[in-house]
């Protein structure tokens, strides 16, 4: 528990979080806007939808 709780009040622990929640938040991004590119590319190429 001494774990969790250095991770939400002390200023190492909350940049961790931080950290964590952007890299997560920026893999998210890119497979949205890869799948979103490869269907544009597809389409532009006339293949059928997936």
């Amino acid at each position: 528990m001494k774990a969790l709780s250095d991770l939400f009040s002390t200023d190492y622990g909350l940049m961790t979080v931080a950290g964590l929640t952007f890299m997560i938040g920026m893999g998210v991004w890119f497979v949205r806007y890869f799948m979103r590119k490869i269907d544009e590319d597809a389409k532009a190429a006339g293949l059928p939808d997936r």
